[in-house]
């Protein structure tokens, strides 16, 4: 009869547990709607965490003051200039798209440019390539050309229609980072206590994801910044038209790896070169080569001071699955997956080789005359 209370509090833990779980997962429903602004506030209360410290200590220890100081700061120092380059890349998107459809390019005048500066050999491996047929090709990119203005338009109206979903979601975003701002090391604590993991690997764990967002949205985002920042002065100084459109994208093909910038200024420097902008496509291809190529080198250690042991394959891959899952935010998510993934998988690793290494110690010892007595027999 012993046993009846224990098979009776067996059933009612794994009776909480199930309940655990259910109520976990409808949580986590409600909540989804809101994740990815949710998501947003938590990287931004991370980053910005050493200016709520220095409000803090400004204001005596104040948090409430502290943390709204902070969130102003943030909103129109960041958000406030964001919104604003937006609303400009918007336009010269839209403006440059309607300059194409009204006066498209002449690619076959181009094209004959292009081919008569070629030597003989090269003419004929064009001519045998069949990339000889211009006409096919301007008719497939003047018809792009005409879908990408609708596609565009359809877009600011659907944005227009949602201005309501994004002003609540970035109220909430603003809302929860408050809050993070506050009482983020506070609520980090009390989830570290709560998981139900061993405690030294739970802040282990935790450790690895902060140095991840760190690397991550410094050694990345801000390394991309500055390169289009950089690009955008380049295109300007060329006069390639829609330069900050251009420059915006720049620093979003900076976030791919193994695309980087490079997957606009090269396009755009060769397209000066074809099109007899001599001296402005030389300038582009140098600056793109040693300026806007190195600003990864140079500036990723002094910001991060260490690598985030991520290779470059798996970051391309988690950032366009991330970015096929959740759109834009894939490219901050998915590297930040990635790394908790392989941070697990080595704290799992390294437990492994903690424990291989005590039974070898307890052997030696026992080899060296300590050994256990031996059980009683019978």
């Amino acid at each position: 009869m012993a046993s009846q209370p224990r098979r009776t509090d067996d059933l009612q833990q794994a009776s909480f547990l199930v309940l655990l779980v259910i109520v976990s997962l409808l949580m986590a429903g409600i909540v989804y709607p809101f994740a990815q602004p949710v998501l947003w506030a938590v990287l931004a209360a991370i980053m910005f965490q050493p200016l709520y410290r220095a409000m803090l200590r400004r204001l005596k220890g104040r948090r409430n003051p502290a943390a709204l100081l902070s969130l102003l700061t943030i909103f129109f120092v960041i958000m406030v200039p964001a919104a604003w380059i937006g609303s400009l890349v918007v336009e010269q998107a839209l403006v440059l798209v309607d300059s194409l459809q009204k006066q498209p390019p002449d690619l076959a005048a181009l094209f004959d440019q292009v081919y008569t500066s070629l030597p003989r050999i090269a003419r004929e491996a064009v001519d045998r390539s069949g990339w000889a047929n211009v006409a096919m090709v301007q008719a497939r990119i003047q018809n792009l050309v005409a879908e990408s203005a609708g596609l565009i338009a359809t877009q600011a109206v659907s944005i227009g229609s949602g201005a309501l979903s994004f002003v609540l979601s970035f109220g909430v975003a603003l809302y929860v980072m408050f809050f993070l701002l506050r009482d983020g090391e506070r609520i980090g604590r009390t989830v570290l206590c709560a998981v139900p993991v061993e405690r030294s690997i739970a802040d282990r764990l935790a450790e690895r994801f902060l140095g991840i967002v760190r690397a991550t949205i410094k050694g990345t985002g801000v390394v991309a910044l500055v390169q289009g920042a950089i690009g955008w002065v380049a295109l300007m100084i060329t006069g390639v038209p829609s330069a900050l459109l251009f420059g915006v994208l720049m620093a979003i093909f900076a976030l791919i790896p193994v695309i980087g910038a490079g997957g606009v200024w090269l396009p755009v420097g060769l397209w000066l070169l074809a099109t007899g902008a001599t001296w402005q496509g030389i300038f582009m291809l140098v600056t793109g080569f040693f300026v806007i190529s190195s600003a990864d080198n140079v500036l990723r250690p002094i910001l991060v001071g260490r690598d985030t042991g991520i290779p470059d394959w798996i970051i391309l891959i988690t950032t366009l699955g991330g970015i096929s899952l959740v759109g834009f935010s894939g490219i901050v998510l998915g590297p930040l997956v990635a790394g908790l993934f392989l941070a697990s998988w080595s704290i799992l690793r390294e437990q492994r080789e903690a424990d291989e290494e005590a039974q070898r110690e307890n052997i030696h010892v026992d080899a060296s005359g300590h050994a256990p007595d031996p059980a009683p027999a019978g």
